[in-house]
């Protein structure tokens, strides 16, 4: 397990973009199935980019949009031969009462993190739920959020305890009042099962109760059909985020198996992000994949006839997407 910790600093104009973003993520969400909020969108979407950075850069990001002088910890696990690719950050503000946990996506360059998101399981992988049901779930994502799992519960019961990221024995001012998860692709993937894998009982209970809201980005599916009613707590806080033309977000295929999508999904268009009338639903083909990828290397003329190109799923799209009017991106233009 590789863990690593770091201090933000402070930003200069024409940061921070959010005055009070402590306050904002305090004020959102205070009950399930709240309205979306813009500003959070847009910051956990940073968040949710940029987990594909170092931990320094995410600190940075993050400080830039509102969070300074925040712990970072940066939580890894890889086996190769298990195609485990789980990496985690955990934000705490400085004062203790918000914590933010990122996803990574799938590592674009990392064949064994591919293999392991079409690893849905010749068998059915089981995640138990606190209402002593059982959910089917795809095996490759389930296996990279338990490989961090445990780690990211110790560091948040931390929070819980009102104890500093950075320095345990260093008591903050408050302890832990709301959580945000977050991610993009497989990292939104990990997040939904990160949610749902918490227990009803002590911490996990705790956790569950300081859950704000889970805020995902071309997200694939998780959960194999019929959904189950364990899953309502995590659904009622669930919003994900659909780019047109994303194929990440219709996948696994179901020649695959059943697949659905929960919660709810807000697509793209020229007004903004509008509530989906009915959710993405899963591929009929596997071989609709290698369209997608190679649409993104066609003419413009040839991709705008293809319905999906994976052009369209890069976390940089979404950020476009995502930031509101007048505010300045998290690179300060």
């Amino acid at each position: 397990m590789d863990i690593e910790r770091i201090a933000a600093g402070r930003c200069m104009p024409p940061f921070p973009v959010y005055d009070d973003l402590v306050g904002t993520l305090l004020a959102a969400h205070k009950s399930a199935r709240a309205e979306r909020n813009a500003a959070v969108a847009h910051v956990l979407g940073v968040c949710a980019g940029y987990a594909y950075a170092d931990a320094a850069t995410v600190a940075m990001m993050m400080a830039r949009l509102g969070l300074e002088s925040h712990a970072c910890v940066r939580i890894g696990q890889t086996v190769d031969a298990m195609y485990v690719y789980s990496t985690a950050y955990l934000l705490q503000s400085r004062c203790g009462r918000v914590a933010i946990l990122g996803y990574r996506g799938t590592e674009p360059t990392s064949l064994g993190n591919w293999i392991g998101d079409s690893d849905v399981g010749s068998e059915s992988s089981r995640l138990m739920s606190g209402a002593g049901e059982a959910l089917r779930v795809h095996a490759g994502f389930h296996r990279n959020v338990r490989a961090t799992r445990w780690a990211v519960l110790n560091e948040l019961r931390l929070a819980l305890q009102g104890r500093s990221l950075l320095d345990p024995a260093e008591q903050l001012a408050q302890p832990l009042e709301a959580l945000y998860v977050t991610g993009h692709s497989l990292g939104g993937a990990m997040a939904v099962l990160f949610a749902l894998s918490l227990g009803r009982e002590g911490d996990e209970r705790s956790l569950v109760e300081r859950l704000r809201a889970i805020y995902t980005f071309g997200q694939p599916m998780v959960i194999g059909g019929p959904l189950s009613t364990a899953v309502r707590e995590v659904a009622d806080r669930l919003y994900r985020h659909v780019m047109p033309r994303d194929p990440v977000p219709a996948l696994p295929p179901s020649a695959w198996g059943r697949f659905d999508h929960f919660g709810r999904e807000y697509c793209h268009t020229s007004e903004g992000w509008e509530p989906s009338a009915a959710p993405v639903r899963q591929l009929k083909s596997a071989a609709d994949i290698p369209r997608a990828l190679l649409a993104a290397f066609a003419t413009e003329k040839r991709r705008a006839q293809d319905r999906y190109t994976i052009d369209a799923h890069g976390p940089h799209q979404y950020l476009a997407a995502l930031r509101p009017a007048g505010r300045v991106t998290e690179l300060g233009d």
